[in-house]
Order: structure tokens, then sequence, then C-alpha cells
């Protein structure tokens, strides 16, 4: 069986008729898909919710604050010092000698009261001396005995003569001259006794005054003269420390002869004790007339009385010479608020938080400068908040908060959700 034929062309009629159809269906799909898309836009875009606009509010910064307290209290200076000595004396020998005797513990670093004998020069000498002038003295007034009745006899005999003479003459004959002359003899016997006696006393030497010795020169057996050192005293009632303050503050303290008759009450530590230990008590004596060299300073002497004793509660040894130690002066009264030195910016300006809880930069007036402590008298007011927090955009009006208190009324209409968000939690 043969296979069938086709008229020429069919092949070629069947073959075009797929092919335009599908040119129809990829133009006609793409902008159906594109008219749908644009049906659904347009109906989420009619049907969404409508988002009402509200005014941008800012969050209110949340700091700490501590609140102005005015006390009337008295300045207090730092200052440091060192020990020296009120009554440092070189001790020398009135007599010479050899010395014989030394006082047990007469060593450097021991104490002694006033009176206390410290060694024994020889007396021997002195008491040959006090012997020939006790001699002396009785044989002067023996002679003043004698010429005293030999007057008795002579004026006696003037009597009996009855007959007046010449002033001049009547002294020589009653004898007068000689008289005088064995009064005088006298005299000075007994005032050689006495220079003897003073001497042999001189022998023994004693302490001058309450004191500690410092260097001891002599030995038993050594050969002294007025002009031999012994030892060095320094007094134990009284030491003085030499400090120095700032030249602008000498006012805020009371210093004998210069503006006050009685000087500042400053308390005294060793350095490198605690403040909590008992102190030396002392006061300003006087201000001393040159300036500290290095850093321009005025300088103070003040006396500390009893550096020896130890009060109740003190630590550690007595005050000692060359000890350097921290002072506090005690001056004048003020009546002002004492602010941290951290609190203030840009000089002397606080961050108050004001009444109507903004941030407001005021300026205010320091009277006086501690080390830790700025005291506020002027531009301040007792209560007001004062910002210690840090606030890295601070600016005059800008909205606080405390916490644990209500915030502000400008951050209180805000809705829950705004006030917990993070920007508002960021404080923006």
């Amino acid at each position: 069986m043969s296979p069938p034929h086709h008229a020429p062309g069919s092949e070629s009629l069947s073959a075009a008729t797929p092919s335009v159809g599908r040119r129809v269906y990829r133009f006609f799909l793409p902008l159906l898909v594109l008219g749908v898309g644009a049906a659904v836009a347009y109906w989420l875009i009619r049907t969404a919710p409508q988002v009402e606009r509200r005014p941008v509010t800012h969050g209110a910064r949340l700091v700490e604050t501590v609140r102005a307290r005015f006390t009337s209290e008295s300045v207090r200076l730092p200052a440091f010092g060192v020990v020296v000595p009120a009554r440092e004396v070189t001790l020398y020998p009135r007599v010479s000698g050899e010395v014989i005797r030394i006082a047990e513990g007469f060593l450097p670093g021991n104490r002694f009261q006033a009176g206390d004998e410290l060694l024994q020069i020889d007396p021997r000498d002195f008491e040959l001396a006090v012997a020939r002038r006790e001699t002396e003295l009785v044989e002067a007034r023996s002679a003043l005995a004698l010429e005293q009745g030999q007057q008795a006899v002579a004026r006696k005999e003037y009597e009996l003569l009855g007959r007046e003479i010449p002033e001049a003459d009547r002294e020589l004959v009653l004898r007068l001259p000689q008289l005088r002359q064995a009064e005088a003899r006298v005299r000075a016997a007994e005032a050689a006794l006495e220079q003897a006696k003073l001497d042999l006393g001189r022998t023994t030497v004693r302490a001058p005054f309450n004191c500690v010795v410092r260097e001891r020169f002599v030995n038993v057996g050594s050969q002294v003269s007025p002009s031999t050192p012994l030892a060095t005293l320094a007094g134990t009632d009284e030491y003085w420390v030499e400090t120095t303050v700032p030249v602008d503050d000498l006012h805020w303290l009371a210093i004998p002869n210069w503006n006050d008759t009685t000087g500042s009450v400053a308390r005294v530590w060793r350095v490198g004790t605690s403040f909590t230990n008992a102190a030396w008590s002392g006061r300003v004596l006087k201000l001393l007339p040159d300036l500290e060299k290095d850093g321009r300073l005025a300088r103070l002497l003040v006396a500390v009385r009893q550096p020896w004793v130890r009060e109740a509660g003190r630590e550690g040894s007595p005050l000692l010479l060359g000890d350097a130690v921290r002072m506090e002066l005690v001056g004048r009264t003020l009546y002002a608020a004492q602010v941290d030195r951290r609190w203030f910016r840009d000089g002397d300006r606080l961050w108050i938080m004001n009444e109507q809880d903004e941030l407001e930069i005021r300026p205010v007036a320091v009277a006086f400068r501690g080390p830790e402590t700025l005291w506020v008298t002027g531009g301040l007011r007792e209560g007001e908040r004062i910002v210690i927090s840090e606030l890295p955009a601070a600016v005059p009006g800008l909205p606080l908060r405390v916490a644990g208190e209500a915030e502000s009324s400008g951050a209180a209409g805000r809705p829950a959700a705004a006030a917990s968000s993070p920007a508002a939690r960021a404080g923006i």
C-alpha cells in the first residue's frame, strides 16, 4: 500500500499557525500579570490603615542629683611641715676641770627634767677655794670688829677733849676712813666667798629645762673649760612645725601680731598615719617674714605643746624632731555650701535641675577652694538639685528626670510604647 500524498504548502501552513499563537500569548501574558499586580497594589493602598501623625517628643535624660546644703563651718586649710625644736642649746660648762661622773642615761635620745644632774666636774679645787674664802671672810670680820673697838675709844677721847675741831680732822680723829676700809674688806670677802660657792655649785652640770639629749660630746675623764661643748639639748615642752600656705589663704587664719591676738588651732598628724588616730594639738604662732623659695608660699610657725605626751587613743611613737607631718589649720567660720570639685563644669559653673525639671547651667560664687570641695556662697539656694551625672550634650532647658521620680510633664504625655522604645530610653 503506498503512503498518502499531501498537497504542496499544507505543511508550512500548519507550522505557521502555532508560532503566531505563541507570540500573542507571550505578549499579553506579562501585560496581564502587570495589570493584576497593579490592581492588587491599588487595592492594598486604598485599604491600608491610616497612621495618625503626632509631633516628635524628646525623652527626659535620666540623671543623678544631690541637694545643696548650707552650713556654718570653719575653713580648714591642709598643710605639710617639718618638726623643729622650739628651744635648742649647746651646753657649755661654767668652770674648768675634769669630768668625773656622767649621769646614767646621759645619752642621745634620753629625756631629763629641768634641774636633773647631767655630769659632775671634779669639785675639789673649788671646795678648797671656798675654804680659803671663808677664812678671808673671818679675818675681814675680825679686822672690822677691832676697828669698831678702836673707833669707840677714839670717840670717847674726842668727847673728853671737849672742844670742836674741823670736820675733816674730826673724821680722822674718829677713825672713820679706817672703819669704812674694814667694812669694804668684809664685803669683798663675802663676795669672794659667794663666787667660790657659785663655782663649786657649777661643777655639777644640770639640765636647764625639760629636754631631750640630741648629741653628747664628753665622757668621764674629759678635760673641759668654758669653751668646751658638753651636749646639745632640745626642749620637750614645745616643738615648732615649719609649714607653708598660699599667700591668698592667710586671711582665713588668725595669726598673732598680724591680724589677731590668738593663733588659729592646728591639728597635726605624722605623715603615713590615719586621720582617725588622735593628733597633736597646736596653734599658729608666727608668720615668718620671707616666702618659701621654690613655691613662693607664705611660711608659718605652728607651736605644738607636749609633743612627747601620748593622748588617749594616740598610737605610735611621740612626735620627733625632723618628723614630716600633715596639718589641718582651722580658720574662720563661713556660711556656705560645700560642693565637690568634680561637679563643677567649665570653671565655676554648676548644672542645676530646676523646678521645671530642666537643665540650668549656672555660674556660682566660690569663696574658698579646698583640696576636694569648693565653698559656694552665692548663685545657689538651699535644697537646689545639683546634677552630678555626665551629659554628652548639655544645653540649657534640656528635660531631666531622676531615677525613682515621675518624669517631667513633657515626657508624661507620651504613649507607653513610645516611652519604652530604644530611642526614648537613649533620650533621643
